[in-house]
């Protein structure tokens, strides 16, 4: 290489590694963005008060639904609320990280068609303050993406207001 180029040739260099960190930077910034919009509540906004009563305040999100994370047996997961749902539904995948066990083979009529599911109970239900145990669950093994279906069997023993693009769930005790 001749020694006129060589700097040069470290300039390009230099800007490429420069543009390189800039998309990285940029594309970081916007999973992050996409995500809070996908669920505003990644940390849960809860309260404990001298009664024993346990509130969580939930925003809605961009999509108008509400999704929180939470924790199913201690292991950190999103939930998305679904009051058609009966029971807590757990994607098969996660299901088999917390060792839960599938129980009866139960036909369950979904938005896309009837599906076997197994039924299990969780241990701890987490959201915010609010805690449930031996929770009523179903083992989906069709579905393939992350987000738990926080369904009836948990919400039941909940107070549930919504007012706007909020929605305040309350446990007494």
């Amino acid at each position: 290489m001749d020694e006129e180029n060589q700097p040069k040739s470290i300039g390009k260099g230099m800007i490429a590694i420069a543009w390189l960190l800039a998309l990285g930077i940029l594309t970081l910034f916007f999973n992050n963005l996409l995500e809070n919009q996908y669920n505003p509540n990644q940390v849960v906004n809860s309260n404990s008060y001298q009664d024993g009563t346990r509130e969580v305040i939930l925003q809605r999100s961009r999509n108008g639904h509400y999704v929180a994370t939470g924790a199913l047996n201690n292991l950190a997961v999103n939930f998305l609320l679904d009051t058609g749902a009966t029971w807590v539904s757990i994607p098969e995948h996660i299901a088999n990280k917390i060792n839960l066990s599938k129980g009866v083979e139960m036909d369950v009529s979904t938005a896309n068609g009837t599906i076997t599911t197994y039924a299990t109970r969780v241990d701890t239900v987490t959201l915010g303050d609010i805690q449930l145990h031996n929770v009523r669950a179903s083992i989906n093994p069709y579905a393939s993406d992350d987000d738990i279906l926080l369904g009836m069997s948990f919400l039941k023993e909940l107070e549930l207001i919504q007012r706007g693009n909020t929605l305040i769930l309350r446990q007494y005790h």
